[in-house]
């Protein structure tokens, strides 16, 4: 059975908490197996024998929604998309070593033209981007703090959903997956 990477938007940030045996609760409630999580910041990893991606994306966002009472996004990756992603390298490893932070955000669909124009606004002097397949990556040269680009301007510019993992948590993830 396939195994499966949920990267959740809203979970234990802005004020909601939800601790990580009720997350694993309810995706077991949706049948999906060997459910278990990564670290507190909405990241579970299960099996599904499901076809429709999409369709499973759906219906984990619609009973998280149901029992936390507030929208969450899930980003579905497969366990070797995650592996690719851990050594994937879109940046020079001498600016990658030397920066604040090196994240990568995921989206249920690759940016058209018109959104890949749109980020490309966002670059700086201290913020570049990189965009591979459903994955925006994001090297800020200072702390993120100093940088105008953030999960919510990236999603009120495009109107669209997103979240952002730091790249050592995907590198760690992909040491457990054991890939």
């Amino acid at each position: 059975m396939p195994r499966y990477i949920a990267f959740l938007r809203a979970i234990n940030v802005g004020g909601h908490v939800v601790k990580m045996n009720r997350l694993r609760e309810l995706f077991e409630a949706l049948s999906l197996a060997d459910v278990e999580t990564f670290i507190a910041s909405g990241n579970v990893i299960f099996e599904s024998s499901a076809k429709n991606t999409a369709g499973l994306e759906a219906r984990i966002e619609e009973r998280l929604a149901e029992a936390l009472g507030y929208e969450v996004a899930a980003f579905l990756r497969t366990d070797d998309e995650v592996t690719a992603m851990a050594r994937y390298q879109p940046f020079r490893d001498e600016f990658v070593k030397k920066a604040g932070a090196f994240v990568v955000g995921f989206l249920h669909k690759p940016l058209d033209k018109t959104a890949e124009k749109v980020l490309r606004g966002f670059k700086s002097d201290i913020d570049d981007f990189h965009l591979h397949n459903r994955e925006i990556y994001w090297l800020c040269k200072k702390r993120q703090s100093e940088s105008k680009f953030s999960n919510a301007a990236f999603e009120k510019a495009l109107h669209s959903r997103s979240t952002f993992r730091g790249m050592n948590t995907i590198k760690n993830l992909a040491k457990k997956l054991g890939k």
